[in-house]
């Protein structure tokens, strides 16, 4: 009796340090063995009873496993219990005044209370009540059970129970009494969908296998990400990389990489420009020397040696200055020439059309004398825009300009052979585009002599 009385303490002192992981759906079957003591009531009075219960006296213990049990989850905190114990009783009334055998066959249905007070994380508490068929001393009745118990668990599969309860007939063959048990629980048959170790209930990727430190999810190329953080989840990367690999180092994962073998720079989307001219080497013609795009990343030949480039120089093998786009200048009057740029700036159009405005065309007038007092010279009509509207557009009207300002000087008498007219549109401003006064500038007919010396 006193060893059971110390199994009872240390039960208690298990529950203040153990976790607690009831029986549920995840975890459907426990089995378990252990003692079981029968105290018979001597009294009617409940308050009796309890003392006689706590008392030694009268306990009935079989010293070795004498009690074994089966438990199936049923739903919402229901689960029922098939057990069977045997016993000796030595004392009923007074210590050893009997000497008959004990064994009972039970049924009862467990309610577990952590679903009325919520989970207690280190007591799972329950209250039963059912039936079952006792014999004592070759007499025996069904009997009505009820109680309380509690398991505390050692780990998710293993604990210990406590149970204790009263039996009760209904025929007087077997004396009423309370039946207490403890001993070891073991619970299985824990759902695990994936196959993965982890219980579906802890299992936050329940369908796919994973492992128990990313909780149930899977790596599956193992570099410590789980996939569904992992931005490559089929390549090992970097933790800094969101999970993917930056095979040259220079801060752009591979998949973002246009150049993943050769460190270059975020901006280049991860390719080197190593003569910085913007263009990134695998498309730089002169890598080593910097260059414009348009012409492959080289610098741009200027054949004549005037300082205007081929691609500027309307005079390629003829050395120009750059104020006549590279070609020779023919000898004109500086003060004619102050005079086309006077009028050409009088030369105003109708809002978003070719059309002259009223008053033009007697500066084009005067522009026509000036042009035939030099008889050698030949000239380009530049029409410009601001950048208001899109440039395709604004391209298209500053030709139309040119053209327009060319034809009205063809009709009056230049020859069409000294006259060349070309559209910059917006590309070429003389001020700020973001004020009024800027864009008033930069809309405008430039008149240009081409082949002074």
């Amino acid at each position: 009796m006193k060893r059971l009385k110390l199994a009872v303490i240390a039960l208690f002192a298990l529950v203040a340090v153990s976790n607690v992981n009831a029986q549920d759906e995840n975890n459907p079957w426990a089995v378990g063995f252990g003692l079981n003591n029968v105290d018979f009531y001597n009294t009617d009075d409940f308050s009796e009873q309890v003392k006689d219960l706590l008392g030694n006296n009268d306990w009935n213990v079989l010293p070795s496993i004498s009690r074994i049990s089966a438990d199936k989850y049923l739903n919402k905190g229901f689960s029922l219990q098939l057990a069977g114990s045997l016993n000796k009783i030595e004392t009923v009334t007074r210590k050893d005044d009997s000497d008959f055998l004990y064994w009972a066959v039970d049924a009862i249905v467990k309610y577990d209370l952590n679903n009325l007070v919520g989970e207690t994380a280190w007591f799972d508490p329950y209250v039963y009540l059912g039936g079952g068929y006792t014999s004592v001393d070759s007499n025996g009745e069904g009997m009505l059970n009820a109680g309380v118990g509690f398991n505390t668990w050692f780990n998710d599969n293993l604990g210990l129970n406590f149970q204790t309860g009263t039996k009760k007939g209904f025929a007087d063959e077997v004396k009423a009494h309370y039946q207490t048990t403890l001993g070891l629980v073991i619970k299985f048959g824990g759902k695990d969908t994936d196959g993965d170790g982890v219980y579906d209930k802890d299992d936050a990727c329940p369908e796919v296998a994973g492992l128990k430190e990313f909780n149930g999810c899977p790596d599956a190329d193992g570099d410590g990400i789980k996939d569904s953080d992992d931005a490559c989840p089929n390549v090992a990367g970097l933790a800094s990389m969101n999970g993917c690999p930056d095979a040259d180092g220079d801060g752009v994962a591979d998949k973002d990489d246009m150049c993943p073998n050769a460190k270059g720079t975020k901006a280049n989307k991860g390719c080197p420009d190593a003569d910085g001219d913007g263009v990134v080497d695998k498309n730089d013609k002169c890598p080593s020397q910097a260059g414009p795009m348009a012409n492959g990343g080289c610098p741009w030949p200027d054949t004549d040696g005037d300082g205007v480039l081929d691609k500027d120089d309307k005079c390629v093998n003829v050395a120009g200055p750059a104020s006549n786009n590279g070609c020779p200048k023919p000898v004109i009057n500086v003060e004619d020439e102050n005079m086309l740029s006077e009028y050409a700036k009088a030369i105003l159009f109708n809002v978003g059309k070719s059309s002259f405005k009223p008053g033009v065309t007697a500066k084009l007038n005067e522009m026509v004398k000036v042009m035939n007092n030099n008889p050698s010279a030949t000239f380009v009509i530049e029409g410009h825009t601001d950048s208001s509207g899109s440039a395709p557009l604004n391209l298209r009207i500053s030709e139309k300009r040119a053209i327009a300002v060319r034809d009205y000087l063809v009709k009056q008498g230049v020859s069409t052979t000294r006259l060349e007219a070309i559209g910059f549109g917006e590309g070429e401003p003389v001020a700020t585009n973001k004020t009024r006064a800027g864009r008033a500038q930069n809309r405008r007919v430039v008149v240009k002599v081409t082949n002074k010396k």
